[in-house]
């Protein structure tokens, strides 16, 4: 699909009516190779292969994959340029061919389970989101070989330690606390904070000074929750401005923060960014901020989302993944009034906005979605982890 030129694809005008659009292409294709139908991953894994990735991070000529199906992390040191280009590096298992949580059963020390959020920093430092173990795992600086173990890890004692809020040994969880974490899916770096997006505790957590150095250190701000303790969906009662169902992903820019709470089905917006717990004041994907309602049966629309999972921005565009609907919206020119308007300007991976279905019901295709998970918007390129065909596609703008 790489060496093939351009896909000029049509997507859907934000009246709904069909509009031949060129703006954004997929251009390369990573994972599976399965264009009549949905994918099944190969039982050995390799470093062409994904299974279900969930999280990716794009850099100028550095790129990022969460496989989160096969408990491993892989590294592309340059920009891959074809379909189906090998992975450089493996974290999480001892070589490319392994695969299991905790490393096929070697231990938490250099192994994974379930990962999912990735980032690099800006001063080159690797953040993965260990999610079914509770944790964030850091490496001071992108490894270049396989098998190395992070230098920090968050949310743990230690490096063996993976019980739920730093739980006891059978892993039924411990207690809720400022520096506990319970699947931790997502984690940015916004305006120079770091936040995470503390899953399974129903909360973000952001610390104004960028990534903690300590797993010790607490958080400046607990945000969707009214103490560090507490961790109820939705505060324990009915949607709100200041609640989450289940935060996964997080984005923004330097003087904004934007949380895909997915299982509300909706994006929760502050300006500035808050320093207490405070209502949002903007919703994407709802028409009000106590309204959580999912249509799985209906047409789509382009200001409703169902299962948004992911969602990334810079100075021109919004994108979020809405995952059920199997399609990417997207805002353009979102600050222009200085916020997004309800609907979104274009959808990618359906031919209208009312349609959702899986690789839009017929088959795999360059430029069709099932269960887009992860996103990562960079410098005119859109990398899309396409969790439910196994595979991570990069979309690219044109002039």
């Amino acid at each position: 699909m790489g060496d093939t030129g351009p896909r000029h694809v049509t997507v859907a005008a934000a009246d709904g009516a069909l509009s031949p659009r060129h703006d954004w292409t997929p251009a390369v294709w990573l994972g599976a190779p399965a264009p009549g139908g949905l994918a099944l991953p190969s039982a050995r894994p390799s470093l062409t292969g994904l299974y279900a990735p969930r999280g990716v991070w794009l850099g100028d000529d550095l790129l990022v994959v969460a496989d989160t199906g096969n408990h491993r992390v892989l590294i592309w040191a340059h920009r891959p340029r074809f379909d189906g280009a090998p992975a450089d590096v493996v974290l999480g298992q001892p070589d490319p061919h392994s695969e299991g949580p905790a490393a096929g059963g070697r231990g938490p020390r250099r192994g994974l389970r379930l990962p999912t959020g990735v980032l690099v920093t800006d001063d080159g430092r690797l953040v993965v989101a260990d999610a079914w173990h509770h944790r964030l795992l850091v490496w001071d600086t992108v490894p270049t070989t396989h098998d190395v173990a992070p230098d920090l890890v968050l949310g743990q004692p230690d490096a063996t330690s993976v019980a739920a809020n730093r739980g006891g040994p059978d892993g039924t969880g411990g207690q809720c606390g400022p520096t506990s974490l319970y699947w931790p899916f997502g984690i940015a770096l916004v305006g120079g904070r770091f936040y995470v997006a503390d899953t399974g505790n129903r909360r973000v957590l952001g610390w104004s000074d960028g990534l903690p150095t300590s797993p010790d250190t607490p958080p400046d701000l607990v945000l969707g929750q009214p103490d560090p303790s507490a961790h109820a969906d939705n505060r324990g009662g009915p949607p709100g401005p200041a609640s989450f169902r289940w935060p996964h992903d997080i984005t923004g820019t330097d003087d904004r923060l934007l949380v895909a709470d997915a299982g509300d089905h909706r994006l929760l917006g502050w300006t500035p960014h808050p320093g207490v717990d405070t209502d949002a004041d903007l919703v994407l994907g709802q028409p009000d901020a106590v309204t959580c309602t999912e249509t799985p049966y209906a047409p789509g629309r382009p200001d409703r989302l169902r299962f948004p999972y992911a969602a990334d921005c810079d100075d021109t565009v919004l994108a979020v993944a809405d995952t059920a609907n199997n399609r990417v919206l997207l805002w353009e020119d979102p600050w222009a009034g200085g916020r997004p308007a309800s609907s979104a300007s274009v959808v990618l991976g359906q031919p209208s906005f009312a349609d959702t279905g899986e690789n839009r019901w017929s088959s795999v295709c360059p430029d069709t979605f099932c269960w887009p998970y992860g996103l990562s918007l960079h410098g005119g390129r859109l990398a899309v982890a396409d969790s439910g065909n196994n595979r991570v596609v990069l979309w690219e703008r044109g002039p």
